[in-house]
């Protein structure tokens, strides 16, 4: 009897430190997973709007591994026994939840894009509503530099088949396939012409290459993760700074004399009788093909307000450094914000204020976050959330918060408003916008 009695000690004694402790660690995370739903809900910021996880709710056994797995941290969660988005604005397609899910539950992709006016109309194979026109990189709507080289090369594959077929008589000068833009996107894309035979030129209208990647203020680190670059090998690192990139795909470029030409801004793009032409800064170009590796940076938005042409006002950050000793605003609540903050707040003497709109800081990356929120509790940034930047006036700065007008003394002012993507010149060779082909999800390029 006393030692069934002991056995059954032991096994209460278990329970109490280890199944209890556990169930109410369980209960407390999925209640705050609940209550980080709800607020999403509000927020509007669990729906799909790009890159997104899919949880097929029949599959999925609620073991929380994928949301351990996300670099990003929230934006998946447990609520009421499946794994559900969270916040959906801070998925940028790592695509690590997928792998990690033991029972393939997930699968990252494009979320419902039919009412997006900013994402063209794709199939499969990033086709656009043009026969013969492929879009590749940021404007499809993925984030990461591993997606877009892995696009960069699929849509040339797949010209490649379509190359393969019967070829209209049309002379010399006609080329298999014309690559606009000279981003991670559009060299994947040349390489991999190079590589597979194919006749192609790659326009670019800036001085030099890497296309968004090129305008990222100096030492930004760069997410990358583990891609395959044609003809140049395997790129291993999960992050690179922005000049290691830069000089990755320099050397790529120059070693494999891929036929890039610099500073030809294409101005129109015609489909007619089964070719295309493409009129140039420097001339006149006839393609079978065409692939739009273009970046949605477009022109910056401008905020709209009296002031705004001050030279004070810039659009982008490129050395942080130059700055020091002085009263900055930054306008924004993306990473660019959040990075160009970081950076001038790090510079001696600078006194840096970041103005958002919303009630909190919702789509960026989780190290941005962590590194942020520490320099707002050391008070090395200033945060002013629901807040709008109402004039711009020599000395100073006057916004609309909720508590009423502050004016700020300031020195600079740097707005990160996103920009006005190069959708026009799209619509007018005829692309259409709205969603994927059939409704359905485009999946991520492979890897």
């Amino acid at each position: 009897m006393g030692e069934e009695a002991l056995i059954w000690g032991g096994a209460a004694l278990v329970v109490v430190l280890v199944v209890v402790p556990y169930f109410l660690l369980f209960r407390r995370t999925r209640g705050i997973d609940r209550a980080r739903k709800e607020e999403a809900s509000r927020l509007g910021i669990d729906r799909p709007t790009a890159q997104f996880p899919f949880v097929n709710p029949q599959a999925c056994i609620g073991c929380g591994t994928c949301v351990d797995a996300c670099p990003e941290g929230d934006v998946l969660g447990i609520v009421g026994g499946t794994a559900t988005v969270v916040n959906g604005l801070k998925c940028v397609g790592h695509g690590k939840c997928e792998e990690a899910c033991p029972v393939g539950a997930i699968q990252v992709g494009l979320g419902d894009l039919k009412s997006r006016e900013d994402i063209p109309l794709l199939d499969a194979w990033q086709e656009t509503s043009v026969p013969g026109l492929f879009v590749a990189g940021e404007l499809s709507g993925l984030a990461l530099v591993k997606n877009a080289m892995g696009q960069g090369r699929m849509v040339v594959e797949r010209i490649a088949q379509k190359a393969a077929g019967p070829r209209r008589a049309a002379g010399g000068d006609v080329l298999d396939v014309a690559i606009v833009g000279a981003g991670p996107a559009g060299l994947a894309a040349s390489a991999s012409a190079q590589e597979l035979g194919l006749s192609y030129v790659t326009l670019e209208q800036e001085p030099d290459l890497g296309g968004t990647i090129f305008h990222y203020p100096r030492r930004k680190l760069v997410l990358v993760q583990a891609v395959e670059v044609p003809l140049w090998g395997r790129m291993k690192e999960a992050e690179y700074t922005k000049e290691e990139l830069l000089d990755i795909l320099l050397d790529l470029t120059r070693r494999y004399h891929l036929r890039v030409r610099f500073s030809e801004k294409v101005t129109e793009v015609r489909h007619d009788g089964g070719l295309f032409s493409l009129r140039t800064s420097g001339g006149l170009y006839l393609s079978r093909f065409v692939v739009l590796a273009l970046g949605r940076r477009g022109t910056p938005r401008k905020l709209g307000v009296p002031g705004e042409e001050r030279p004070k006002v810039m659009y982008q950050l490129v050395d942080a450094e130059s700055y020091t000793g002085q009263r900055i605003l930054v306008v924004g609540g993306g990473d660019s914000a959040v990075e160009a903050a970081l950076g001038l707040a790090r510079q001696e003497g600078n006194r840096v204020t970041l103005s958002y709109r919303r009630e909190k800081l919702v789509r960026i990356k989780r190290k941005n976050e962590e590194r942020v929120t520490s320099l707002f509790e050391t008070g090395r940034v200033k945060p002013l959330f629901g807040s709008e930047v109402v004039a711009i006036g020599e000395r100073d700065v006057e916004l609309h918060t909720g508590e009423g007008a502050v004016r700020l003394p300031n020195d600079y002012v740097f707005v990160f408003a996103g920009g006005e993507p190069p959708f026009a010149f799209l619509k007018k060779i005829g692309v259409r916008f709205g969603g994927t082909a059939k409704g359905e999800a485009a999946p991520l390029a492979p890897a």
